[in-house]
């Protein structure tokens, strides 16, 4: 099991395939598990990196509180173990949003951003009380029934569902809690017409909620190209090959 010292915290990660490197970030409580039909075909094309951010999975759990600078610093290590100086930076949900702040931030490390469902801030009340009661559920005596709750949403089968769940609970419930708290409050809007590179947004036409920000994103940032797949917020195992073929054609235009 692939394992980073990053300063005495262990973070499990894995890469699969050979070609331009794309890093993929996970949401709360889920783990780099949710990433698998993406590394089971992205890898036969392109060198598809994932992890468990601390506290998350199989990563140990993390002392220092989970913020997105650190995330984001994480994935630089991350990076600079495997040699890679450059890759596309990917992320789902709150992922989504470290990818833009890793965009901020090391723009000189990427070559591309992906936002799966992602926004630059929490602006509307309906998702400030998802993520609100995401923190409160998050203790050590509701984890896993928080966990059946999120990994159900994102499972397309009982196979998944297991599968996800079975990492989810691993984690520890301070950790995954501070990753929820940072989200709720982060805002990167302002700042979004500093990102210069290239940008995928990927929405859901059933996630209405999530229109604003995609719209949003599509407005502020100055190289994206947005477009809308058939299905609700959980694109990476709801609609796998789709988001697989966009991620691709995406790749394949920016990298001539």
């Amino acid at each position: 099991m692939p394992m980073l010292n990053i300063k005495g915290s262990h973070m499990y990660y894995t890469v699969k395939g050979e070609g331009i490197p794309i890093v993929l970030i996970h949401p709360p409580l889920l783990t780099s598990a949710n990433f698998i039909y993406q590394v089971e075909q992205l890898s036969k094309k392109y060198k598809v990196i994932t992890f468990d951010m601390r506290g998350h999975g199989r990563s140990v759990y993390s002392e220092q509180p989970l913020t997105y600078s650190l995330i984001v610093e994480d994935i630089i290590c991350l990076l600079d173990a495997l040699q890679i100086e450059k890759a596309f930076i990917g992320g789902y949900s709150t992922g989504g949003t470290i990818t833009l702040a890793f965009l901020l931030a090391h723009a000189d490390r990427a070559l591309g951003g992906i936002v799966i469902s992602g926004m630059s801030e929490v602006k509307d009340a309906w998702l400030r009380q998802r993520i609100s009661m995401a923190i409160t559920l998050a203790n050590r005596k509701a984890l896993p029934f928080l966990s059946r709750i999120i990994t159900r949403g994102n499972a397309n089968n009982r196979q998944m569902f297991r599968k996800l769940h079975g990492e989810a609970i691993c984690g520890h419930a301070r950790n995954i809690r501070q990753y929820y708290e940072y989200s709720v409050n982060y805002r990167c809007t302002s700042e979004l017409q500093n990102i210069q590179v290239p940008i995928l947004l990927v929405y859901g036409t059933k996630d209405k909620s999530f229109h604003p920000y995609a719209r949003m994103l599509h407005e502020k940032l100055p190289s994206n190209k947005l477009v809308f797949l058939a299905v609700h917020h959980q694109i990476p195992t709801k609609a796998a090959t789709t988001l697989n073929n966009k991620i691709d054609a995406f790749i394949c235009n920016d990298s001539v």
